[in-house]
């Protein structure tokens, strides 16, 4: 009876790698072909039936607002890292962890790109070598981890006249494209969370509003998406929001200031959701995985 209870289990712990291993074919890979995962990580974790595999992390560049617009960043972005939940607690927050350990001797720093741009806080370097191998560092992290990116940028001077709010209509965009990227993966049917920022009782209560609002069926699929909304203290300690920070501003550069160097937005170039799927990664993404409102057609040439 041992034996065969042990060859039940080891069945058991099997499938459930098994069930974790990613679409090949598809876009870009959020995970290694054969995860470690172990017999007793497998059994606790929750139904497959209940929450879908991914999870998202949301953070914003420039303001929303549009009563007074900033000529030198002009654009309000909107950005999703979507990660696979395994690949995210093994590797990811890993990676992050250590990286604090090695510069600030502790965990508790949350990172954040103005602080960092700016040099504020626990980020004043003694030099430009430290600083940029600080950031060497960074990048690198953000280049080997993966998740797929979704994006959007809204010129908000073209948004003034039409008195839209840049938030709700990047949310709109995201989460549209979000549910496209959860169909392919096969897990349109299961609920996702999608972590945000604390922003204010009333912005946050609007931002609700607007994100049920669109899961109900007002979006451009007039489907019901299955997602969740989670709201995250702005000191939370989350390796996914401040990923999430990291990468919204290089989006926004690249829009604002095209030909100007923009090094993260290169390494971000691989990570958006893409129309050639992951065998194209890098191209196709424009229009796709990374939308600009509006569109270059309804620019004035």
């Amino acid at each position: 009876m041992k034996k065969k209870s042990s060859s039940a289990s080891k069945q058991l712990a099997s499938a459930a790698v098994a069930s974790h291993r990613p679409d090949t074919t598809e876009q870009y890979g959020l995970f290694d072909a054969n995860p470690p995962v172990t017999a007793v990580s497998a059994a606790r974790e929750v139904p497959e039936n209940r929450f879908s595999r991914y999870v998202v992390y949301v953070d914003e560049s420039g303001d929303h607002g549009l009563e007074s617009v900033d000529p030198a960043y002009p654009v309000f972005v909107l950005a999703f890292c979507v990660f696979h939940k395994t690949y995210y607690a093994q590797k990811v927050v890993p990676s992050i962890e250590a990286f604090k350990f090695k510069h600030f001797g502790h965990d508790l720093v949350v990172l954040h790109e103005t602080d960092i741009r700016k040099e504020k806080g626990e980020f004043r370097f003694n030099s430009r070598e430290q600083k940029q191998i600080f950031i060497d560092e960074l990048t690198g992290i953000i280049d080997a981890s993966k998740f797929i990116l979704i994006g959007c940028v809204i010129d908000k001077n073209r948004l003034r006249e039409r008195g839209e709010n840049p938030y709700h209509l990047a949310l709109g965009f995201c989460l549209e494209t979000l549910y496209e990227l959860t169909q392919e993966k096969g897990q349109h049917e299961l609920t996702t969370h999608v972590v945000v920022e604390c922003r204010g009782k009333r912005e946050d209560r609007e931002l609700e509003l607007e994100f049920r609002r669109v899961c109900a069926g007002e979006n451009k699929l007039s489907k019901l998406l299955p997602f969740d909304i989670v709201f995250a203290d702005k000191k939370t300690n989350s390796s996914g929001l401040q990923l999430a920070d990291l990468v919204a501003r290089p989006i926004g550069l690249s829009v604002v200031r095209p030909g100007q160097e923009n090094r993260a937005f290169e390494v971000l170039k691989s990570k958006f959701f893409c129309s050639g799927g992951r065998k194209h990664v890098g191209v196709g993404f424009e229009g796709w995985g990374l939308k600009i409102h509006p569109p270059e057609s309804e620019r004035p040439r």
